[in-house]
């Protein structure tokens, strides 16, 4: 498959994009924000994530993002996991340090139940949860048994394949991909850090890209040189494509249908078809000093406007819930407006 670059759909998903200061509170008055270009076109939602008092709900933020089947919004954040309803309002919490710093999260259904995987970079493992209790089930520590020699370990992603085996990704230190059954046994790991075709500079983000049949692992490559870019690998760990290059520093990967959004630290978020053709680009960032960019405050957020664009979910309705890299925490709803009734003109 011929890979694609990211200039291709700048002019087409930056035309509506009509930003306005976002207020530091749930105020009414500001308006919805209208971005992105054909059916991937949608509408910001005001305030939403916010606490009564107009704070951030989940502070400081350098997280991911969920949706489980119910409609339930996952975000994780330093204190831990936030759940919310799709209005916006915080239903439970796992907070503490058992629960604190989960860097990328994926929610699966197994028998019935779900169940929150979630990659710990500074606490060196990955866990799974249970999503309704908070009961934690299983930790994944460096496995001893690939005989690596690591002085470091930071798993910065994790998903999980369709027979329930788990990858996790060492994303800030060795780069290397290990595989582990369901049950947390170490299988195998692969990849290895560089800036080559099958080689990683800093493999951030990963998911199971369900476009395909059978599923292949898309693996964000986010400082790649000279620019970001994605991966597909096999669920075996062979190298398959180079899917998109000209990425600014992508940093996950989330699936609904034949679509995948990608976020970016540059304050933008793509979006991509199943040709891995880019369809849209929300929220960009036109300046420079506020892009890549934790120390954002609140009352500097604008509605519409991205800073460090690092988790994302889609719900079954095609709504999107994005998570900014941000040192006040924020979580933004984007409604799929060509769903709508009346759409509002721009």
């Amino acid at each position: 498959m011929k890979k694609r670059s990211i200039s291709l759909a700048f002019a087409c998903a930056l035309g509506l994009s009509l930003p306005v200061l976002a207020a530091d509170n749930a105020d009414t008055n500001t308006a919805p924000v209208r971005m992105g270009c054909g059916v991937m076109t949608f509408d910001t939602v005001p305030g939403w994530g916010l606490s009564p008092d107009g704070k951030s709900a989940i502070g400081p933020c350098h997280g991911g993002v969920a949706v489980g089947k119910d409609g339930s919004i996952y975000t994780s954040s330093h204190a831990g996991v936030f759940v919310f309803s799709p209005e916006g309002k915080v239903i439970r919490s796992f907070l503490g340090d058992k629960y604190s710093d989960m860097h990328d999260i994926k929610i699966r259904d197994e028998a019935g139940e779900e169940f929150l995987y979630g990659a710990r970079n500074n606490n060196a493992e990955g866990v799974k949860l249970n999503a309704k209790t908070g009961d934690i089930v299983l930790k994944l520590p460096f496995p001893e048994e690939s005989g690596l020699k690591l002085k470091k370990f930071n798993p910065t992603a994790i998903t999980v394949g369709p027979d329930g085996d788990i990858y996790l990704a060492d994303g800030y230190a060795s780069d290397h991909i290990f595989r582990f059954d369901k049950n947390g046994k170490y299988r195998s790991h692969f990849g290895t850090k560089g800036n080559g075709l099958k080689e990683f500079n800093t493999a951030h983000g990963m998911t199971l890209d369900t476009r395909y049949n059978p599923p292949r692992l898309l693996i964000c490559d986010r400082n790649h040189q000279p620019k970001g870019r994605l991966l597909h690998y096999s669920l075996d760990g062979e190298f398959i494509e180079e899917v998109v290059t000209g990425l600014g520093m992508p940093t996950s990967a989330s699936v609904q249908g034949d679509y995948v959004s990608v976020p970016d630290l540059h304050g933008r978020l793509v979006i991509l078809d199943k040709s891995n053709t880019i369809r849209a680009v929300l929220g960009f960032n036109a300046d420079p000093a506020k892009r890549v960019n934790y120390n954002v405050p609140q009352n500097e957020w604008i509605e519409g406007i991205f800073s460090g664009t690092h988790g994302s979910a889609w719900d079954k309705e095609g709504n999107l819930y994005i998570q900014d890299w941000n040192v006040s925490g924020r979580i933004m709803k984007l409604v799929r407006a060509l769903l709508q009734q009346k759409p509002r003109e721009s």
